[in-house]
């Protein structure tokens, strides 16, 4: 009876996804649902409906008119290695980005999280249906969102120093995934919000600081995403100076607190040197809570702690000579990531040509990765 009610639950699984990706394959080719149905053969716009939502299955014949409708190829609908109508991504990128260039990276970025879904079902790892969530939405206060990111460093024990653990704990509570990746010019980085694989894509070659911040701004994202769905890009700017939707401001305001809790910052206010200089001072306590000087001058501004008059005095370009602006890319992907596929490799569920294909890279690439993570490659370069 286990096997026959896994052996449906796949079935019901495949279906919900062959009609995820005739929906998208549908509204890619700027077709309502009568259109489709009609070249498809189908009596109702409901009976397309319904193969959509997945309670009904696209038979063989309907399948390869489909096919020939839309222009796709059969994998299109059948490879369990790509991600094609399912999650939602929201980019961080220059206002004038093209759309194929987002669409693009779209496709790259859904294949590695599909490579990475199918390879644990094949391991048998059992995906997290409920995550954590926060009670906010657009009429919350930035207060709220402080709050809130105060809540969760205590919750999640991050510490004086959150960006050390942060990337960890965010793994753990949300079984989510945070991707180094190299982006394509003019996109900073994303979030894809697909439910039991929640996924942050943070520009490798960003300065360390900055990949901090996007990290805590895309976890406001995931966990709001139900109830404030971000918009699909959001223009690049300065993150911690109060710009942008509100949204934003509400994303911005949370990733602050998150990385630079209060009472620590008080603490630290309080204890300094009058005589030290103010931007030696910001410089120092910002490399040691590993943000930008610019993100620890506008927290320092919300908590009280520098008046407008002093805000004003602070040279923004001294205050940037520190190690936030220093380059440290870091590996490609994540180790959780690149163990998954070394696995796979060793247990035979992927080829390496296929591996190094889907992570677009060379076979020699792929080897200097997995021993990058400490682990030992499974083939030989």
């Amino acid at each position: 009876m286990h096997y026959y009610i896994t052996y449906m639950n796949m079935k019901a699984e495949k279906s919900r996804q062959i009609g995820l990706r005739l929906r998208a394959a549908r509204e890619k080719a700027h077709l309502t649902q009568q259109d489709l149905a009609q070249k498809l053969g189908l009596e109702h716009r409901q009976t397309l409906g319904n193969i959509e939502s997945g309670a009904r299955r696209l038979t063989a014949e309907e399948l390869l008119k489909a096919i020939d409708v839309l222009g796709v190829n059969l994998d299109y609908f059948t490879d369990s290695f790509r991600l094609a109508g399912e999650g939602e991504f929201s980019f961080r990128a220059e206002p004038n980005i093209s759309r194929e260039t987002l669409t693009e990276f779209e496709e790259t970025a859904g294949c590695w999280i599909a490579t990475y879904r199918e390879l644990g079902k094949r391991e048998g790892q059992e995906p997290r249906w409920l995550a954590p969530t926060l009670p906010l939405n657009r009429q919350a206060s930035y207060e709220d969102a402080q709050a809130a990111a105060e809540c969760i460093g205590q919750m999640w024990d991050l510490g004086e120093r959150p960006a050390e653990s942060l990337r960890t704990r965010i793994e753990e509570q949300l079984c989510a995934l945070i991707l180094n990746v190299d982006t394509p010019q003019g996109i900073s980085g994303a979030a894809l919000n697909l439910p039991r694989l929640n996924t942050i894509f943070i520009n490798r070659r960003e300065p360390e600081g900055r990949r901090n911040y996007d990290i805590a701004h895309e976890l406001f994202h995931l966990l709001t995403w139900h109830t404030m769905p971000p918009e699909r890009v959001e223009a690049v700017e300065d993150q911690a100076n109060g710009r942008g939707n509100r949204v934003e401001q509400l994303a911005n305001n949370f990733a602050s607190a998150l990385l630079m809790p209060a009472r620590h910052v008080i603490s630290l206010w309080e204890a300094r040197d009058p005589l030290i200089d103010l931007h030696d001072w910001m410089k120092t306590v910002a490399a040691d809570l590993s943000v930008s000087g610019m993100a620890l001058k506008w927290r320092l501004h919300n908590l009280n702690l520098l008046s407008r008059t002093q805000m004003g005095e602070i040279d923004d370009q001294r205050l940037a000579q520190s190690r936030d602006l220093e380059s440290s890319t870091v590996l490609l992907f994540s180790h959780q990531f690149v163990t998954r596929i070394a696995t796979a490799l060793d247990q035979g569920n992927l080829s390496v040509r296929r591996a190094a294909s889907l992570l677009e890279l060379s076979i020699s690439e792929l080897a200097l990765l997995i021993q990058g993570y400490g682990l030992e490659p499974s083939f030989d370069a």
